[in-house]
């Protein structure tokens, strides 16, 4: 099942995103559930959230991988959306 996961980091929290970006990635790359992944950008080009796509059993996983994430312990997030996601093109 691909989720998308959408969190959006609360204002002036950058300086929490780059604190904990290491950890964040090497979360990912332990998990092995992320298919793609990248920051969200404001018009300056600085990191604002984040958007990732998971390949994960049920909601439940999804729900847990989110709340490990070192961003989330973190209290990166205003907000974070987990929405299933259907694939319908692929380069």
């Amino acid at each position: 099942m691909l989720i998308a996961l959408i969190a959006r980091d609360k204002d002036g929290a950058l300086e929490t995103r780059k604190a904990n970006r290491d950890a964040h990635l090497a979360y990912i790359d332990a998990t092995g559930v992320v298919e793609q992944a990248g920051p969200l950008l404001d018009e300056a080009e600085q990191m604002i959230g984040s958007l990732i796509v998971l390949d994960v059993k049920d909601m439940a996983v999804a729900q847990d991988w989110a709340a490990n994430d070192p961003y989330a312990k973190a209290d990166l997030f205003q907000s974070v959306d987990l929405i299933p996601w259907k694939r319908v093109i692929q380069k």
